[in-house]
C-alpha cells in the first residue's frame, strides 16, 4: 500500500478573505478567489473566510452557493474576526470608504470595487489610509478587472515596447441597454447618494481606467455632456429608504446620469474620446478601445475578449492592415496557467487574474496595481467630467494627483 502524499498546499501560508457584499460583483469575485489557487501555483494559500450581507437568509445561501465558511450580517463583525486577512468590498459606492478605511485600520488587506469611491475627498482619504498601512505592509488594490484580461494585458506590453511609436489618438466606448425600458425600477444605481453617479461611475470608470492603463499616463483634461434620459422611474418593490417620491404615482427622481460623451487630452499631446451609456439599444456589455499612433494602431473589443486587432504601419501598403491577435499563446499574459491554444478564457477569468496579481503583491509585499492611488486619479477625471458638464465647459482641467496612475510595469506582464 503506497503512503499517502503530502499534500504541498496545506503547507503554504493561509491569506483569510473575507467579503462584504454578495450579488453580482459578490458572485464573481467569489469565483475569482476560488479558482485562483487550483489554476496558479500561489505562495499564498486564500481561503474563503466569511461573506457578509445585510440579509441573513440571502447571505447564507450565498455563503453556501460560492462555498465560504461562515457568513456575517454586519461589516464591522467581519472585519474583526481572526480569520479574515483581507477583506474585499463588493458593496454599493457609498459604503467603499467607511469600510475600507475600518479595515486599513484593523490591519487587513483591501480589495475594493470601482469606482473607488462616490466622491474625490472620499477617495483621498481612502488614499492616504492605504498609503499610511502600506508602510505597516498591508496593501490596498482597485478592482478593475478589465486590465486582468490577456487581452488587453498584451497591448499593454505592446504599447510599452513601442510598437504603435507615440500615441495619437485613443477612443473608447462602453455601450449598454439595460435601462431603456423606462419602466426599469429606481434601483440603488439610479440614485446619486448610493452610486455617486450614474453611466459615469459604472461603465466611465473602468474605460478611463482602461485608456490611461494602455496610454500609460493620465488624463490632463476633458471636455464634456452628461445626459438623463428618464427623470422619474417606479420604486422598487419593498421598503426604500431616502427617497423623496411621488406617492400618488409611486415613482422617485433619477438623480444620477444616464450617459456621459467626453473628450480628453493625454500630457503627450494624445486626444481621447470616451462615450459611456445604459441606453444603447441592443448593446448589452459592448466596451471597444482603439489606440492610433505613428507606427501602428491596436484595438480590443470585449465581445471577442480573446483577440486583439493590430495594424503595423510600417509594413509596405501592398499588403498592410489590421490582423488578428489570437490571444492564448502560453507566452501571452496569464495563458500559461489555463488550456492550450486556440481554447479561449471569459470574462469571470479577469477575476480569477484580479485574486492571483493580488495575492503575489501581498506575497511580495510591492505595490499593488491598480492602486488606491491609481483610483483616486481615476475619481479624479469623473470629478472633472461632471464639472465640465454642468459648466458647459470646453476644457476642465483634471486636478493634480500626488501619485499619478502608473500602469503595471511591463515585466509583470509576462506570467
Amino acid at each position: 500500500m503506497s503512503q499517502p502524499q503530502a499534500d504541498a498546499e496545506s503547507d503554504k501560508p493561509v491569506l483569510g478573505v473575507g467579503m462584504i457584499g454578495y450579488a453580482f460583483m459578490g458572485a464573481a469575485h467569489s469565483q475569482g478567489w476560488r479558482t485562483a489557487p487550483r489554476v496558479f501555483d500561489l505562495p499564498l494559500r486564500p481561503t474563503l473566510a466569511a461573506i457578509c450581507g445585510r440579509n441573513p437568509r440571502a447571505v447564507q445561501a450565498a455563503a453556501t452557493k460560492h462555498g465560504w465558511a461562515a457568513a456575517e450580517t454586519d461589516w464591522r463583525a467581519l472585519i474583526e474576526r481572526d480569520d479574515v486577512d483581507l477583506v474585499d468590498i463588493c458593496t454599493p459606492g457609498d459604503s467603499h470608504a467607511d469600510i475600507a478605511l475600518a479595515a486599513l485600520a484593523a490591519g487587513k488587506h483591501v480589495l475594493c470595487e470601482k469606482p473607488l469611491a462616490n466622491t474625490v475627498e472620499e477617495a483621498m482619504a481612502m488614499t492616504a489610509a492605504a498609503e499610511e498601512a502600506q508602510r505597516r505592509g498591508q496593501l490596498a488594490m482597485v478592482g478593475f478587472n478589465y486590465r486582468r484580461l490577456p487581452a488587453t494585458a498584451l497591448a499593454r506590453a505592446m504599447v510599452t515596447e513601442g510598437r504603435l511609436g507615440t500615441l495619437r489618438h485613443v477612443r473608447v466606448t462602453y455601450l449598454q441597454d439595460w435601462l431603456v425600458d423606462p419602466e426599469f425600477p429606481l434601483t440603488w444605481r439610479l440614485r446619486k447618494e448610493t452610486a455617486g453617479s450614474g453611466a459615469l461611475g459604472d461603465l466611465g470608470a473602468h474605460i478611463v481606467d482602461l485608456a490611461q492603463y494602455l496610454v500609460g499616463e493620465p488624463l490632463a483634461g476633458v471636455s464634456a455632456l452628461t445626459e438623463t434620459f428618464v427623470r422619474q422611474r417606479p420604486l422598487p418593490d419593498g421598503p426604500t429608504s431616502g427617497l423623496s417620491a411621488a406617492a400618488s404615482h409611486g415613482t422617485g427622481q433619477v438623480t444620477v446620469d444616464d450617459a456621459a460623451v467626453f473628450t480628453g487630452r493625454f500630457p503627450s499631446g494624445a486626444l481621447a474620446s470616451f462615450e459611456a451609456t445604459r441606453y444603447a439599444t441592443g448593446r448589452k456589455n459592448a466596451l471597444h478601445i482603439e489606440l492610433n499612433g505613428e507606427r501602428g494602431s491596436l484595438a480590443f473589443d470585449l465581445e471577442r475578449l480573446n483577440e486583439l486587432a493590430y495594424h503595423d504601419g510600417t509594413e509596405p501598403g501592398t499588403h498592410a492592415g489590421f490582423r488578428r491577435i489570437l490571444v492564448t499563446e502560453p507566452d501571452h499574459p496569464y495563458m500559461d496557467a489555463w488550456w492550450p491554444p486556440g481554447h479561449g478564457l471569459g470574462y469571470e477569468h479577469s477575476f480569477v487574474h484580479q485574486a492571483r496579481d493580488l495575492v503575489l503583491a501581498i506575497a511580495e509585499g510591492s505595490r499593488p496595481h491598480p492602486s488606491f492611488a491609481e483610483g483616486l486619479q481615476v475619481q479624479r477625471v469623473l470629478a472633472a467630467v461632471e464639472e465640465s458638464a454642468e459648466k458647459n465647459s470646453l476644457y476642465t482641467p483634471v486636478a493634480a494627483s500626488s501619485d499619478a496612475a502608473s500602469p503595471v510595469p511591463a515585466a509583470r506582464l509576462s506570467v
